[in-house]
């Protein structure tokens, strides 16, 4: 997936009108996961664009991984509402919003599984597990293999972009209002896939070539990781445009370069 002018390529653009302003400098860091709770990904979609609604996301990606975009990456979205994580509060200001429809917590009635709009579930599209935030197991619906695909190749595009330190679960920043997207979502194991690379791989990553001179950056804002990864920590904040940076190495589209800190940057955005 690719992302320009902070929009994501080649999925269905909508345009909500329920929208702040501007993300500051250094924003979005963070990635939130929410489900819909709604019976489908076109009527969460017009309720996120609904004015009297006063609620929107990014992103709402549907049961079979189509996408639809509502806001720009620029620009904040109403998605985490009263939030507060690690001291920080009022994520709305700091975060991009994923939206994934599902139903989330359901009901046993029978050999069937309720939602609480009505709609009935087969036991093989429900999964019984115990919440982060609960000690006694319940029923919840299940996200289907395209959505959990299509959700790690947007959290990818969207860390290779913007300076994202976390993803979050809407259940941990407002752990007393929310459950999503709850234990059906493999939430832990997208965090350790997209930040916590091989460190064997890594410690191989030497450059193919050694490069000797200088470059000037010339993206808005580049990452810099540690290693020639697009999932890879990112080693110190974004370097501006027009930043001068050391060669040091190339590697598969990637340079190593120096100034003030060493990592890894995508070839692309450096003129020699």
């Amino acid at each position: 997936m690719e992302i320009e002018n902070h929009l994501l390529k080649d999925c269905d653009q909508q345009n909500s009108p329920n929208r702040g302003g501007k993300f500051a400098e250094g924003a979005p860091d963070t990635i939130i996961i929410h489900y819909t709770a709604g019976s489908s990904a076109e009527s969460s979609i017009r309720t996120l664009s609904n004015p009297n609604v006063r609620a929107s996301a990014h992103l709402v990606v549907g049961r079979d991984g189509a996408i639809t975009q509502l806001i720009p990456f620029d620009t904040i979205a109403w998605h985490a509402g009263r939030s507060s994580y690690q001291g920080r509060i009022g994520f709305n200001k700091y975060s991009i919003g994923i939206e994934i429809d599902n139903a989330g917590r359901l009901t046993k009635t029978g050999d069937k599984y309720s939602a609480w709009f009505g709609r009935k579930y087969e036991a093989d599209e429900v999964i019984k597990a115990v919440h982060r935030n609960e000690s006694r197991p319940g029923y919840w619906h299940a996200y289907s293999e395209e959505q959990i695909s299509a959700v790690q190749e947007i959290c990818a595009a969207l860390i290779d972009t913007y300076p994202i330190g976390m993803i979050l679960g809407h259940e941990e920043i407002s752990p007393k209002r929310k459950v999503d997207p709850g234990p059906a979502f493999p939430l832990d194991k997208l965090r350790d896939r997209m930040f916590l690379a091989d460190r064997s791989q890594e410690d191989e990553d030497e450059p193919d070539i050694e490069v000797s001179g200088t470059g000037l950056v010339t993206a808005s804002r580049l990452n810099i990781r540690e290693s020639s990864h697009g999932n890879a920590r990112l080693v110190a904040s974004p370097l501006t445009k027009g930043t001068q940076v050391k060669i040091l190495g190339e590697s598969d589209g990637w340079y190593q370069v120096q100034t003030t800190a060493t990592g890894w940057v995508k070839k692309d955005y450096i003129a020699t």
